[in-house]
């Protein structure tokens, strides 16, 4: 038994940072229902209706999709590490490639691996707060199918979604939210 010394590196202790804040604010959403310790309840989740009323997703027009993309069980209940993968998906420090396949599952509505026109129109209508006209979201919908879809089938692909998000280099930098 010597003078062992533990060196804690600034990324472990940034990284830690995180994982406890992560925690209080899943506590703070539900004290009554999350652990301290989980060792009687390990399977514990939030409901969806209480994570998308975060100040952090509140007024984000995707919050239910969000949430709903990183549950397990697709209804937007989350476990602790489903809300520790969310807002590591969702930092400013996440990698580029995390970010475009998690957009795209937030963007595919109806869960088929494409982006169909339908799955645009959602899009675009909760981009713009329904302020576009119906014809208006028919043509910009089109117009994205017709210059994203490298194989011609009417709809994107994960590989067309994200050939066209290289062409908007500011798509992923505002793809975050900050806890």
């Amino acid at each position: 038994m010597g003078n062992k010394q533990t060196i804690f590196t600034d990324e472990i202790i940034i990284l830690l940072s995180f994982f406890f804040s992560l925690h209080a604010r899943y506590h703070e959403l539900a004290p009554h229902l999350v652990p301290m310790d989980y060792t009687n309840e390990p399977d514990c989740k939030l409901p969806l209706a209480l994570i998308v009323n975060m100040p952090e997703l509140k007024e984000n027009p995707f919050r239910n999709r969000i949430v709903e993309s990183f549950s397990e069980d697709g209804m937007g209940n989350l476990s602790f590490n489903e809300f520790v993968d969310m807002f590591s998906v969702l930092s400013e420090m996440a990698p580029r490639e995390l970010k475009a396949i998690y957009a795209f599952k937030i963007y595919d509505y109806n869960v088929d691996n494409y982006l169909c026109k339908e799955d645009l129109k959602k899009t675009l209508n909760k981009l713009t707060k329904e302020e576009l006209t119906p014809e208006e979201v028919d043509l910009v919908c089109d117009k994205t199918i017709e210059e994203a879809d490298l194989d011609g089938d009417n709809k994107l692909s994960y590989s067309d979604f994200e050939n066209m998000i290289t062409r908007a280099p500011d798509f992923l930098s505002t793809f975050h939210i900050r806890i």
